[in-house]
């Protein structure tokens, strides 16, 4: 695989993010406009100004009006996007693609769910197989996850009980970074007994090992590069976007080990590739992952060759990936802080390298950071699609 790509064509020039979590006195259209208005403030341009929208949602509306409505942007082109998880980045994605062909000089990407007020709890599928579809393709979110944890000790001799620290490490490690969040779901640490000792859920996976159900929205403001300055003192420039859909083959393929995700390193290679970088490890200042589930972020690690094969959990464990460590993941909280409105999560992760980059992180801001990666994995091993963007705080 591999793109062209848009190094250095486009930026962003405001970005805006509500509160995450249960927000039962919020309304979809609520939440477009706050995250809206945030992304706005400062900026030297109103919304009806702007050339045209793109808005990520799963299930919290269709078509262009879902958001035309709310923010009364008459006759505007507002495009509605869905890509499993990656919906959000999905957004973002075309909204920079649109902005690098010329078509449009200013658009915004949109990103929000309303989760919690559909009743949805991520434990049951919404399409349950009737025609004898084998189990294995009929299984929850949870438990098609859940099974990264044996594959992965069984791929690289690892024992169960080191995995389990690992896995119980990142749920850690991500609540202590989302703790003094003030926009995260959940602020506050869990301690690694609390964490171990939780109902299962599925497999080895706790309560703590799975990401919550929530409500939130984010937006980011896009122009050209060369335009961005006349916005803010402070742009940050899109380095890379790659999205891969795999062949979904994975449950009905024998030689697939349930312990790799090959569309994640698709889309790590060419994002790379697209942004002059060879070794992620050094040249990346943070990353936010899709942390679903804690054996995830653990796989994540070596499929974005942040660790070499069969290292993640050791360096897990070492505190690699903590937010003193040599390359900070998920130091916002991930989605273990801030729960899951697919289609927030993409835009959402994007704020906080938004933040990193110009300084504004506040009590998580990083030493000097130059570069962020994000990513989102929709679906499932064997069957997903998966999204890396790159940004940076200044021209190369």
């Amino acid at each position: 695989m591999s793109s062209n790509g848009i190094a250095d064509k486009v930026a962003i020039v405001g970005m805006g993010c509500t509160s995450f979590g249960e927000l039962w006195h919020k309304s979809t259209d609520d939440l477009i406009v706050d995250s809206v208005q945030e992304c706005l403030d400062g900026l030297p341009i109103e919304k009806d100004e702007i050339d045209a929208y793109w808005l990520g949602t799963v299930g919290s509306g269709q078509s262009g009006l879902t958001l035309s409505r709310p923010l009364s942007i008459d006759y505007k082109p507002v495009t509605r996007v869905e890509n499993f998880c990656a919906t959000g980045s999905e957004a973002f994605r075309n909204a920079c693609y649109a902005v690098a062909s010329g078509a449009y000089d200013r658009v915004m990407a949109v990103g929000v769910e309303k989760l919690k007020d559909s009743g949805y709890s991520g434990l049951l599928r919404n399409d349950p197989p009737s025609d004898g579809t084998a189990p294995e393709l009929s299984m929850t979110a949870p438990a098609a996850f859940s099974l990264l944890d044996p594959a992965y000790c069984v791929k690289h001799g690892v024992d169960p009980v080191d995995m389990r620290a690992a896995m119980t490490h990142v749920a850690y490690k991500n609540h202590l970074n989302g703790a003094s969040n003030p926009k995260a779901q959940y602020r506050a640490e869990v301690s690694r007994e609390t964490i171990e000792g939780a109902p299962k859920v599925a497999g080895r996976l706790g309560i703590f090992d799975c990401s919550g159900v929530s409500d939130g929205a984010a937006s980011a403001m896009i122009v050209r590069a060369e335009d961005a300055l006349r916005y803010t003192d402070t742009p940050i420039y899109v380095k890379a976007l790659s999205l891969t859909s795999g062949p979904g083959r994975g449950a009905m393929d024998p030689s697939y080990d349930y312990a790799s995700l090959p569309e994640v390193v698709r889309s790590a290679k060419d994002a790379y590739a697209q942004a002059g970088i060879t070794d992620p490890r050094s040249e990346l200042s943070l990353a936010e992952v899709h942390d679903c589930f804690t054996p995830t972020e653990i796989v994540l690690m070596e499929e974005l060759g942040f660790s070499p094969e069969g290292q993640a959990w050791k360096e897990m464990l070492a505190g690699e990936f903590d937010a003193e460590g040599s390359l900070p993941i998920n130091i916002d909280g991930g989605l273990k802080s801030f729960g899951h409105p697919v289609g927030a999560s993409g835009l959402r992760m994007l704020y906080e390298a938004w933040l990193q980059l110009r300084g504004n992180a506040g009590s998580r801001q990083l030493s000097d950071p130059h570069r962020a990666l994000t990513h989102n994995l929709g679906g499932r091993p064997g069957a997903c699609v998966s999204f890396v963007a790159i940004v940076g705080n200044e021209l190369d």
